[in-house]
């Protein structure tokens, strides 16, 4: 006989609470941990740290997710697809870290083509700009004649950066932010670029799959490493036009 499915509850008073393993997740949906908790630093730190994230509607409970697989862009040697390296070739746009986090997740909020709605609510919104300002989470911004058409945010963990959500306002923007800031985290020797959970897109870009025990083992490592505290700069060499700048 199977055994009864838990899902854990986290008290919202408590942001100390240890989380359940992640190995104790639900295999459907694909993840699901625990529901309940808030959304302050001292706890999402503590769930990244563990490769646990928050994901869920405006109108839902917060819900804790680890899936298993979990999907990765790799930061080895391997270079990207040989189509988005002549993209990013290109001299007709700029990039940016850390300079519009505020339009970047207003960007990432908005509703898409053919949805209704958004699960970047507003509480979640106002969290990961609490982690910004306190150095956790960055932008990735690219611009074209001093507008912002694609970017991405997420968070930072000693060497592991967490990505959360991406948009692009014409074709190649979220590819741009994801390329280059690959690019930087490699030259800043980081271990880890998660994607959380994966798509056609984001394979396209060239993310891959790691069994969710891999992916843990990595995070606790690399989390645990020295933290580089925000706000962020490119130090490798980006397109930085000041034609495509955002304007002043």
């Amino acid at each position: 006989m199977d055994s009864p499915v838990r899902l854990y509850w986290l008290d919202p008073r408590n942001p100390t609470q240890a989380f359940p393993e992640p190995r104790l997740a639900m295999d459907e949906p694909n993840g699901l941990l625990a529901i309940g908790g808030d959304l302050s630093i001292q706890r999402l730190i503590r769930a990244y740290s563990q490769g646990i994230f928050p994901w869920y509607n405006p109108d839902e409970p917060i819900l804790w997710w680890s899936p298993d697989p979990r999907v990765v862009f790799p930061l080895d040697e391997r270079p990207a697809a040989r189509t988005l390296r002549r993209e990013a070739r290109r001299s007709d746009y700029a990039v940016t870290l850390d300079q519009a986090f505020d339009e970047v997740i207003a960007q990432c909020a908005a509703p898409r083509a053919n949805q209704r709605g958004t699960w970047l609510g507003q509480d979640m919104q106002r969290a990961y700009r609490a982690m910004h300002t306190e150095g956790y989470a960055h932008s990735v911004e690219v611009w074209r004649a001093g507008r912002l058409i694609g970017g991405l945010y997420g968070l930072a963990l000693g060497r592991a950066f967490f990505g959360e959500s991406m948009f692009s306002q014409q074709s190649g923007g979220s590819k741009l932010a994801v390329y280059w800031l690959r690019e930087q985290l490699k030259a800043w020797r980081f271990d880890i670029f998660d994607c959380q959970v994966g798509s056609e897109h984001l394979q396209r870009l060239g993310a891959v799959e790691w069994p969710r025990d891999q992916f843990i083992n990595r995070v606790h490592l690399a989390a645990a490493r020295g933290h580089r505290r925000g706000p962020w700069q490119f130090e490798v060499a980006v397109p930085c036009s000041p034609m495509h700048q955002p304007s002043p």
